[in-house]
This record gives C-alpha cells, sequence and structure tokens, in this order.
C-alpha cells in the first residue's frame, strides 16, 4: 500500500504515493462522534494491531473509518539509517531483517523476517488500528457451571489464584502434571468475568489450546469463549475468555485485564524474548498475571526455595496416587538398527506386551517417523505418526483419543495437550539433545492421569544416559516424596 500527504493527513491507496516509512509526520482525523461505525471492524480491530490482508471489511469501509477517525495507521517497521524496528513483534536484530525487490514500493523493500509467520510485514505494509470505542461484547453475568469437586490443596490453589486475581498480582503455580490446573483456575476466571474483566489463557501449542477450549467453553456456558491458533475459525472474533498461542499474542496491545501463562516453560515461549515480551504487551495496565507450569527452570525453584517469588506448589494428583517413575533402558545404537529397518529389540518386546493398551512413543526427530511407523505395522496395524508439520495432525490426534489408533509415533509436540486415559509411554533415543529435563517430566506425565487408570508405565530407551533423564527422574522422585510428607498420596 502507498500514501501521500495532502493537508498534512495520510492518504492511501493501492496505486499512488510512497510507502508509509516514507512520511515521518502526518496527523490523524479527529474522531467523528456522529458517524455510524462498523461494530464488525470495531469487533475485528479493537486493542489489536492487523495488517489489511486480516481485515474482512471491504478496502473502502476501512478508509471512511479512518477519515472519521475511528481508525488509525502505524509503520510496519521503523527504518532510520541502519537501524529497523518491527512495530508488531518489536524486532530490533538487524540479521532477523531481510529485503526483497517489492511489486508495491518498486523497490528493495526490507521485511521482518522475526514474525514473518504471522504475515509478512514490510516497509509498505502499515498496520491498522482502532482508535473509537473499545468493542465491550455484551456477556450474561458471569456463571460458573463446573460441579466437579477439588481436594483440599486444589482448594488451596484456587484461592491463591482468586487473591493474585483481585489484587492484581502475579503468582507461580507449580503443580504436578495431572495435577488438575486447568480446575483450580475455575473460581478466579469466574471471579474476573464476574468484574467485567477480559480473560486471556496462553499457551505455547496449538494442541494444550485446542484441548483447552471445550473445557473452558463448558465450565463457562454463559460466557463467549474463543481459541485463536494458526487457522483457527475465531480468527477476528472476540471474547470474555480468549485462549491463543503465544504466537497470536504479536496482534494484541493493552487488551486483557487477567493472563493466565499455561505451560509457561514449553518451547518456544521459554526461549523466545519475541513472544514473552507479547504476552506482556498485552496486559492492561492493572492486569493479574498466573503462570503455570509443571516443570519450572533452575532458577525458578531457587526462588521459590528462597522466599523471593510468590509461589503455590502442588507435588501431587488429585486421585492421591504416585505420578509414575520412567525407567531406562539401554537399547544399544538403535539409529544403526533403524538403518537396517529393525527397531531395538527390548523395545520391541516392550510393545508386545502392552497389546491391551494405547502407547505413546516419542521420536527424536521427524525423519525417524516413517520409517519407525513402517516397521511396527507390520505386527500392529492401529500406529499412525504425527508431527508439527502433519496436515492431517488434529485428525491422527483425534484418532488416538477416540482408541481408533492404538500406537502413535511422535515428535516432542504431543509432549503436552494430550490426555488418554490408559496408556503407556515410551521415548525412543532418550539421550538426544531435544529430551531436556523438562520435557522428559512433561512426557512421563501422560501417564497415569485417570483416577480410573492412575498408574502406567513410561520407559525411556537409550544408547548412554544422559544428565538430563537423571535429573527428570530425580525430579519425580522429589515430587512423589514431598507429596507422601506433605500427606497428599496413598
Amino acid at each position: 500500500m502507498l500514501f501521500t500527504v495532502e493537508d498534512n493527513k495520510l492518504v492511501f491507496s493501492p496505486q499512488e504515493g510512497q510507502p508509509i516509512s516514507y512520511h515521518s509526520t502526518y496527523t490523524f482525523y479527529p474522531i467523528n462522534d456522529a458517524y455510524p461505525f462498523s461494530q464488525k471492524l470495531q469487533e475485528e480491530l479493537s486493542q489489536r494491531k492487523l495488517l489489511l490482508t486480516e481485515l474482512s471489511v471491504p478496502f473502502i469501509t476501512l478508509y471512511e473509518h479512518y477519515k472519521e477517525g475511528y481508525v488509525q495507521i502505524i509503520k510496519g517497521i521503523n527504518k532510520k539509517k541502519d537501524i529497523c524496528q518491527c512495530n508488531r513483534c518489536g524486532n530490533t536484530v538487524l540479521q532477523k531483517f531481510g529485503a526483497f525487490p517489492c511489486y508495491t514500493c518498486k523497490e528493495m523493500c526490507f521485511y521482518c523476517r522475526a514474525c514473518i509467520g504471522m504475515g509478512r510485514i514490510s516497509m509498505c505494509t502499515p498496520l491498522f488500528v482502532w482508535s473509537g470505542p473499545i468493542y465491550k461484547k455484551r456477556e450474561h453475568p458471569a456463571f460458573l457451571a463446573w460441579n466437579g469437586k477439588l481436594s483440599e490443596m486444589q482448594q488451596k490453589g484456587a484461592e491463591a489464584i482468586k487473591e493474585t486475581i483481585q489484587g492484581k498480582g502475579e503468582l507461580l503455580v507449580w503443580a504436578a502434571c495431572g495435577a488438575g490446573k486447568t480446575e483450580m483456575l475455575f473460581e478466579g476466571i469466574n471471579y474476573a468475568l464476574s468484574q467485567g474483566e477480559n480473560v486471556l489463557i496462553a499457551t505455547p501449542r496449538a494442541d494444550v489450546v485446542r484441548e483447552l477450549k471445550p473445557r473452558i467453553a463448558q465450565a463457562f456456558p454463559y460466557s463467549s469463549v474463543i481459541a485463536l491458533y494458526g487457522g483457527s475459525e475465531d480468527r477476528g472474533k472476540s471474547g470474555a475468555i480468549t485462549i491463543s498461542t503465544t504466537h497470536q499474542m504479536l496482534r494484541y496491545e493493552k487488551a486483557f485485564d487477567v493472563v493466565i501463562v499455561d505451560e509457561v516453560d514449553a518451547f518456544p515461549f521459554s526461549y523466545d524474548k519475541m513472544l514473552q515480551q507479547a504476552v506482556e504487551n498485552v496486559k492492561k495496565q492493572s492486569c493479574a498475571t498466573i503462570l503455570l507450569t509443571a516443570t519450572p527452570n533452575r532458577q525458578w525453584q531457587r526462588e521459590i526455595r528462597r522466599g523471593r517469588r510468590d509461589a503455590f506448589v502442588l507435588p501431587a494428583r488429585y486421585h492421591r496416587r504416585e505420578i509414575p517413575v520412567p525407567h531406562m533402558i539401554w537399547c544399544g545404537n538403535w539409529k544403526k538398527q533403524l538403518l537396517k529397518n529393525e527397531l531395538p529389540w527390548k523395545l520391541k518386546k516392550w510393545l508386545k506386551e502392552r497389546r491391551e493398551k494405547q502407547v505413546f512413543l516419542f521420536v527424536p526427530s521427524i525423519e525417524v517417523i516413517p520409517k519407525i511407523v513402517g516397521i511396527i505395522k507390520k505386527g500392529e496395524k492401529q500406529t499412525e505418526g504425527v508431527h508439527a508439520e502433519d496436515h492431517d495432525r488434529e485428525k491422527k490426534v483425534l484418532r488416538f483419543r477416540n482408541g481408533e489408533t492404538r500406537i502413535l509415533v511422535t515428535t516432542t509436540i504431543l509432549e503436552r495437550g494430550v490426555t488418554v486415559p490408559n496408556i503407556d509411554v515410551a521415548v525412543l533415543g532418550a539421550e538426544e539433545d531435544i529430551f531436556t529435563e523438562s520435557a522428559l517430566v512433561q512426557i512421563g506425565g501422560r501417564v497415569g492421569r485417570s483416577a480410573n487408570y492412575p498408574n502406567g508405565d513410561v520407559t525411556l530407551f537409550h544408547f548412554g544416559r544422559t544428565q538430563e533423564m537423571i535429573r527428570a527422574r530425580k525430579q519425580i522422585l522429589s515430587l512423589n516424596e514431598k507429596a507422601r510428607k506433605m500427606g497428599l498420596i496413598e
């Protein structure tokens, strides 16, 4: 899109002018209170920063709202000499910008590579923001329909969360895998909704978003709940409760009264400063923050022990049974065996012993999945493989949940968020770098989550023990011991 400046106001069109980055000074039109603005545009754009391609309204409608003062335009990228800044994700690292011969501005145009997955933003692609009244959907009074019962420790956690939301503070909730973190949130969310506040539940994984939406919607049937991830049907909608991947937060600014970050330790959020900053940017000036994790990093664990971080710790599951402790089994050079179209015999024996159960088999890379699936399928037809780039990922996970698939071979993409009641888990190549302490604890946490099936087996097949494997096992043993001393397990 190209721009000219007339009477100190921006005029934009698809054909004439220069990129917005070429115009250093201009003013915006004042709001015309008598203008009957579009509620659809208001909902789509309120508290968001969006590209033209992300809006569903016609171009002429957008332009009219701009001239009536209800829409403002900001530069997608600021560039001054050799310094660039992306106004969507905040990237200022020069190596994370690229250039391409642009059809629109007829020259080499800089674009941001850091947030390219959200749609390309360049020097001639401005961001649109809403400057009129903030969209507020008419909601029924808050009503929590969940009729489950929290354990004594879960109730204490729920009260701590609610108090933090009331006081607009920050709280880290460290709860064992399967401890019922989601249910502990309900009272706090209900309080926020009763105050007319907007609640965000952000998580790094789209699978977790898809898993959470029906559970939250069932608990709060009178509140609007939307789920945002790549390809989501809720794009452009607003809700009292927003469940979203952390990447989608790049489109928001100062939008939420309560921000809950689930799986705060998970990749890519834990490693990506851009995503961490995106979550900070979506908070209103007075905002409560709840951080949820089953595997806090070592720094946070030290801060908790020394009383330097407000935290609630729940080391046991709601059904009062121990978390299954991983076994470590040496299986030889499994990569060499795969080249011969064979699995390690110890893994084959393990799979054979579980003909009546469903199995998660975690592997270190996408490349080995087809071969492993092919080998296993010779003896077990109900076997599938899935990974992050799989277009049929949702369907395969659903078939596994429904019991149509018995063995699912996967990467760490499914270490969180997928719950199957009666399951055993194995890791092949547990010595690989991808299997960190956190990842292995989460993988083990898939087992024994149901009160009807509180036990299960977790086995790490390896070609040499690592410190990460040893630490993961030690962490689970420590949680079980702490829970036993607190009287939380039978």
